[in-house]
């Protein structure tokens, strides 16, 4: 009838005769029951194990039935116990002021034990259901606090996935657009590059030809002296070739940022390819080298390249860019900021590269001012960024991880260990399983 933590009746008056009769009627219901001869001893009873109702005399010895109930009621563990009085006081005052200290209901002597029983079950039944009301509240407001929770998971999850899918979106469209210009470079710099060296050569004969002219001729006419001291030939003929040299090294210059520009915008190629690692990180440094030029009063970040021997691993050549274009604009940034503040002189960036237990370790490091220890958690998270409104999305580090893990089977962590400066270390299988 009711749980087994409190499956007994307790029976309190100070009659033994009371105590035995109403004890075997409620055996022979089928209740457990025990007895206490005084409130003290029922509150003693009581607070050792909770029964699941108590009857309860009013006129005792000691401390009265009000009182006993008014203290039971105070008590958490016996708060919600429905409590019978049962008293040959019948007065109306009696009944309202043992209702008021939190009794149930009234039986008065001499009592008949059918009602007794009839009310014990009736009582019974009403505080188990109300015990299984409450459990069922609680597992209620559990199933919709749960409920609340998994909303708010699954809408958060399903809004960085959409922020996430934009942005992957945003650098698609950035790489084919990247790729055609790259494309569209490719053949007018060819043009250049290719006529650089006929160009070179039709100068060169034709300052042979004047020279030439000039010892069949030494004597000129005082006009033609006049004309070419102007032009000041000497002046043109030394330095033309110069010119042509700059051209040369400028044309190869924009040639290897159009080969890096291609490389990086290599966006949507589904299936993995070998490629070389340390090429990847060279053209990524060329297409950021605007970045780590001196300019003004701030400092030329130098690359320090620790490059070890690696062989080539099937990649997703333009998403692993990425993540290289992210870490290392990351690092640029905070050197920037470490400049801006007036904590660095002497930029840097180390990148380093070895095998480690059949995988290709990739370090990115930089000496700026580092991570604080208590976010380098919350680094990979999604929407989670440490720069200043407008200037970052906080997802380079989380698409990063991303690429590196999901895509690759790889990791992407931060180095605890890194005092000073902040250390991101890419590990990459070198057989993919």
């Amino acid at each position: 009838m009711f749980p087994e933590d409190n499956n007994f009746v307790l029976i309190v008056d100070d009659s033994p005769t009371n105590l035995a009769v109403l004890s075997q009627a409620l055996k022979a219901r089928g209740l457990k029951v025990r007895a206490a001869e005084d409130g003290e001893s029922a509150i003693t009873l009581s607070r050792k194990k909770v029964p699941a109702l108590i009857l309860l005399d009013v006129q005792m010895p000691g401390i009265d039935g009000f009182e006993t109930c008014r203290r039971l009621k105070e008590m958490p563990e016996t708060q919600q116990v429905p409590v019978i009085f049962m008293t040959a006081l019948s007065d109306i005052e009696s009944k309202v002021k043992g209702l008021s200290v939190g009794a149930v209901d009234y039986i008065t002597k001499p009592f008949d034990e059918v009602e007794v029983i009839a009310r014990v079950d009736v009582h019974l039944k009403l505080h188990y259901l109300n015990q299984e009301l409450e459990q069922k509240n609680q597992e209620l407001q559990d199933l919709n606090q749960t409920l609340d929770q998994r909303v708010h998971q699954r809408t958060e999850a399903l809004r960085q996935a959409q922020t996430q899918l934009v942005q992957q979106e945003k650098l698609s469209a950035l790489g084919e657009l990247v790729s055609g210009i790259a494309h569209e470079m490719n053949n007018p710099i060819g043009c250049i590059i290719n006529n650089i060296d006929p160009t070179e050569n039709y100068i060169f004969n034709l300052t042979r030809a004047i020279q030439l002219y000039r010892d069949i001729n030494p004597n000129l006419e005082p006009e033609a002296e006049d004309t070419l001291a102007q032009l000041d030939l000497e002046f043109i003929l030394e330095d033309f070739p110069k010119i042509i040299q700059t051209i040369r090294l400028s044309s190869h210059r924009i040639y290897d940022i159009s080969v890096a520009l291609r490389n990086f915008a290599r966006l949507d190629i589904e299936s993995k390819q070998p490629i070389n690692i340390h090429e990847s990180l060279d053209g990524t440094l060329l297409i950021l080298g605007h970045r780590l030029k001196a300019v003004a009063q701030k400092p030329r970040i130098q690359v320090v390249r620790n490059y070890g021997d690696l062989p080539s691993i099937d990649c997703y050549p333009g998403q692993l860019n990425q993540v290289f274009m992210n870490l290392i604009a990351n690092a640029i940034d905070a050197l920037d900021d470490a400049i801006e503040q007036g904590k660095l002189s002497d930029p840097e960036i180390q990148v380093q590269t070895a095998v480690q237990e059949e995988q290709v370790m990739i370090r990115i490091a930089d000496n700026g001012m580092g991570i604080p220890q208590e976010i380098q958690n919350k680094m990979f998270e999604p929407m989670f960024t440490t720069k200043p409104a407008g200037k970052g999305t906080g997802l380079g580090l989380s698409i990063s991880r991303q690429i590196i893990e999901e895509r690759h089977h790889g990791s992407l962590t931060i180095n605890p260990e890194r005092t000073h400066g902040a250390e991101f270390v890419i590990m990459l299988p070198i057989q993919d399983a």
